[in-house]
């Protein structure tokens, strides 16, 4: 894709926002549609919805200052062909590159670089979001900043696009590692997080485990080490498929219960998050955080237009 520049390259964003808040209108049910790879999060859009899809492209990319903008329907494989070429990258890492960017930051999907990374909600800087009445809405900075009243870029993070549709997003960009290595084992997964300084992700399925190492090539040998006598050993293969239909959270310490769990399932050890070959039960919320939330969607949707059916708590 040719980007245009200055000006023009203003234009063209705008041109193309403004057209998206014009199919998304301000009438009829309406869903943002991205490459369906993680389509039953939040439960299926109620029948009948209009389907749209969100702006694509990578639009700008600052690599002095770390930031890179981008339309929500872009790729994340080509959000992070892009950034390699100047030895940057997003760790969005989801389970499949073909998923868009507003797709994983609408199901708040931080990839199994989590441990190292964070969740993926802190690498959002700003959004353009078309609201429930089809106007375009302006959220957060290009910059990181203190912000007052609601801080609509994590709540919009999560949602499944019911507070409102991602059109535009400015991301916070990282240094790409000088090196990586994933390591397999079917070592104590809790004693190599313990011995470790900062892995990048600790992924068990209660009898194997998938350990990836990044940083300064040395820094990486020298963990590496670490890990052979607890029984781990250089992969080429990188890491295993991760389960998509569910996901719960535990506390960290409590994975270890996992060990006799049947079925296909893939542990975050050090985060808590538990990927699973099949849907798992919502845990309902509070009844405070309910009422909060249920205000919350009827002050930015009235009429409950903007994914009806689907339920982000």
């Amino acid at each position: 894709m040719s980007v245009p520049v200055g000006a023009s390259l203003a234009a063209s964003v705008a041109a193309e926002v403004s057209a998206f808040a014009h199919e998304v209108g301000a009438s009829d049910p309406v869903t943002a549609v991205g490459a369906r790879t993680h389509w039953a999060v939040g439960g299926a859009p109620r029948a009948g919805t209009r389907e749209v899809r969100a702006p694509s492209g990578v639009w700008e990319h600052e690599p002095s200052e770390m930031t890179v903008r981008c339309g929500a329907g872009t790729a994340v494989a080509e959000l992070s062909a892009h950034l390699a070429s100047t030895g940057q990258m997003v760790p969005l890492d989801p389970a499949d590159d073909a998923a868009t960017v507003g797709g994983v930051l609408a199901c708040g999907y931080s990839g199994h670089r989590r441990l190292r990374y964070g969740h993926v909600r802190d690498l959002v800087l700003q959004t353009r979001h078309v609201d429930a009445s089809g106007k375009v809405v302006t959220a957060g900075g290009p910059t990181v900043k203190n912000v007052s009243g609601y801080d609509l870029v994590r709540l919009l993070v999560g949602s499944v696009g019911t507070l409102g549709l991602l059109a535009e997003v400015i991301l916070r960009t990282l240094p790409l590692p000088p090196s990586s290595q994933w390591l397999v084992g079917d070592g104590d997964p809790f004693a190599a997080f313990d011995a470790l300084y900062r892995p990048s992700s600790i992924l068990w399925n209660g009898t194997r485990s998938w350990i990836l190492l990044e940083g300064n090539p040395t820094d990486v040998a020298a963990e590496a080490a670490k890990l052979a006598p607890l029984g781990f050993a250089p992969s080429a293969d990188g890491p295993p498929r991760m389960p998509a239909a569910g996901r719960e959270s535990m506390r960290p310490a409590d994975l270890r219960a996992l060990a006799e769990t049947p079925g296909e399932w893939l542990a975050e050890v050090g985060v808590g998050l538990v990927h699973r070959s099949e849907p798992v039960a919502a845990v309902p919320v509070s009844p405070a955080n309910a009422v909060l939330m249920s205000a919350l969607k009827a002050k930015l949707d009235p009429a409950g237009r903007l994914n009806p059916g689907r339920s982000a708590w």
